[in-house]
Formats: structure tokens, sequence, C-alpha cells
């Protein structure tokens, strides 16, 4: 782990931060909900007609199918595609949140920005669908956060370009809420949490 956690470091300076904001630790959670994600893309694409029973779907889900809520999360309208996308964001993200936040506060981000995000898509912004790049989309706004908040309540220095580049963030997710994208919300939310639970140095032993 801390050879990959090194070369990430090393190539990405966003990863360094990462690395001096948060505890050493191993991506348990990344790992078992990689899995669980892989193995339910795989059967949708083995049962390709179970997507239908699944997915993210306002009709449905007036009719009662709240679950679908949940579900969503895990399956993939990108199929073959969004899964091989959709995994390898969640390992990259999801190996930096787990380090940064520690595991409890991952699942908060993970799945509160993920259900957040399916209910404004299933009342707003895109009513049929499924995936997990909503709950990614929250880890990826809570690590702009981090790098937002490191100097000040981390104290980890973090140069001026860095933090500029970090503001692109909620300025692409509020243009593409208004555009109707649907990972705009979760990412906002995900800051506003990130501002909340990003751990101080003194609670750094707490970040289990």
């Amino acid at each position: 782990m801390r050879t990959v956690e090194s070369r990430l470091a090393a190539r990405n300076p966003y990863f360094a931060v990462f690395a001096r904001i948060g505890a050493p630790r191993r991506p348990v959670l990344t790992a078992v909900v990689f899995v669980v994600t892989a193995l339910t893309g795989v059967v949708q694409l083995l049962v390709p007609a179970l997507y239908d029973h699944v997915r993210r779907d306002a009709a449905a889900i007036d009719a009662g199918e709240w679950w679908r809520l949940g579900t969503g999360m895990f399956f993939q309208d990108g199929w073959a595609l969004g899964l091989v996308f959709n995994l390898a964001v969640l390992a990259l993200f999801g190996f930096a949140a787990e380090r940064v936040f520690g595991r409890w506060r991952w699942l908060v981000l993970y799945f509160g920005c993920g259900l957040f995000g399916q209910t404004m898509s299933y009342l707003w912004l895109n009513p049929v669908g499924a995936g997990n790049s909503m709950c990614v989309a929250g880890l990826l706004g809570a690590l702009t956060t981090a790098v937002l908040l490191a100097p000040s309540r981390c104290g980890v220095p973090v140069e001026a370009r860095l933090r500029l580049g970090a503001l692109v963030i909620p300025a692409l997710a509020i243009v593409g809420t208004l555009l109707h994208d649907n990972h705009g919300l979760p990412t906002l939310l995900g800051m506003a949490l990130g501002f909340l639970l990003l751990p101080r140095p003194a609670s750094a032993e707490e970040r289990v």
C-alpha cells in the first residue's frame, strides 16, 4: 500500500497533500465496495434483463419501489464502459478519501452523497438511470474541501495553484447542475460534509 501511495504522491501533488493530511491505513472500505460494485456490474452484464428491475426509475419508485434509490448505486447505466470507468475512479478517490477522512466518515460521504444524488435525480435531474458515480462525486467534493482547508485546519501547506485548481470542482458542479447533470449536487454536498467531517490533527487517533 505504501508503494502505491508513494507513487501517487510523487505523480500528483494533490495526492501528496492527502498523504500528509490523513493517517496511514489499508483502504478496506474502498476494497469492499469496489468488489461488491464489480460483482453486481458483472451480474448485470451476464443478465441484462436484471437492470430494468434495479435501476433508478421514477415511475417504479412512485409505484412504491423505493429500494431502487439504493440499488441504483450498485448497477451501471453505462454498462461495461461505465462499470470500468466508475470502478477506476472509485479506487482512486476512494483510497484517498479513506486515508483523509477515516472509515466511518467515508461511509457517510460515499453513501450519503450517493443517496442524495439518486434522490435528486429521481425528483428533478435524471429520473431514469443507475451508477455509483454520484457516490464518487461526493468523495471528490470532500477531498476538494480537504485541499482548501489543509493549511488552516491541518497545518499542511498547499500551494496557491493547487487551491486554485481545487476551486474548479465547485464551479464545474454548479455549471453541471444548471445543465441538468446529476453529479454536481452530490459533489457540492460532499464539499459541505467534508467541511464538517475533516478531522483535525488532534483527533488523528480517532480516524478509524
